[in-house]
């Protein structure tokens, strides 16, 4: 387990730690299934931004771009990069062989270009609507660590590689079925009893928070299982850049979530 949580940090993460000792297939896919847990970091500096933000120490604008800033250079911009390749790759042309070369390459393209603008837009939008209030940022929270499930849900049995080296590769089927389906069922339960708290603190009525809150798990899982069976279709399996891809959509579908929940759910 400890080359497993290495090989999670240092992968998904800018920080610095020992490399693993060990790495089989079992490490792969526990370091698959503890990519959430990576975002502690990045998680505890929305936290600061929402507080900053509720207390009017920043326009909500600065403070939400300020936290996908702080996002970008805790993951290396690694996510967006897969991002930016996959959309090159799938808008030049059916072929999968040429996907995979443009793919490969290191330069992006106006369809990377454009996908990387219009979901980071998308981001800061709903960053700005969500951190300064407490419902709105422990919504948004869950959304980042649920966009990780991406993660597992390209690595789940039964899923191929796309290419015969990268990282894809190498973590393509090491997590069961079994074990994906339990990281969502504690994700969601864990994400219900963050949004019951939320009450007391003036935010949602009821049960409506955890209701909202697993609806953004809901929604970042589901977007994740949705670009990489479309990934599959076009590609032939999952690649790195598959996995970085699906992680950013994951995250867009539940920063959305997150914005309609807090807009139209009622609050206490």
């Amino acid at each position: 387990m400890r080359d497993a949580w290495r090989l999670a940090v240092g992968t998904f993460t800018a920080l610095r730690v020992p490399q693993p000792v060990h790495v089989d297939r079992t490490v792969l896919g526990r370091a698959m299934l503890l990519a959430p847990l990576t975002t502690v970091p990045a998680s505890l500096a929305w936290v600061a931004l929402g507080v900053a933000a509720s207390a009017g120490w920043a326009p909500s604008g600065v403070v939400a771009v300020l936290a996908l800033v702080v996002t970008a250079l805790l993951s290396r911009a690694l996510h967006l990069d897969g991002l930016a390749d996959l959309a090159d790759g799938l808008t030049s042309g059916h072929d999968p062989v040429r996907s995979l070369e443009v793919m490969r390459r290191g330069d992006t393209g106006p369809a990377g270009a454009a996908a990387l603008v219009l979901v980071l837009l998308l981001d800061a939008a709903c960053l700005a609507v969500l951190l300064g209030t407490a419902a709105g940022t422990v919504l948004a929270v869950v959304a980042l660590v649920a966009s990780r499930l991406a993660c597992a849900v390209c690595a789940r049995t039964g899923i191929p590689a796309a290419r015969t080296e990268g990282l894809g590769q190498g973590v393509a089927g090491t997590v069961t079925r079994a074990g994906l389906l339990g990281l969502v069922v504690a994700m969601g339960v864990v994400s219900a009893a963050l949004g019951t708290s939320l009450a007391p603190l003036g935010g949602f009525a009821g049960w409506t928070g955890a209701l909202g809150a697993v609806l953004v798990v809901l929604a970042g899982a589901s977007a994740s299982v949705a670009t990489r069976a479309h990934a599959v279709r076009r590609l032939g399996g999952v690649t790195g850049d598959v996995i970085g891809a699906a992680l950013e959509i994951a995250l867009a579908a539940g920063l959305v979530t997150a914005s309609v929940v807090v807009t139209a759910l009622p609050h206490a």
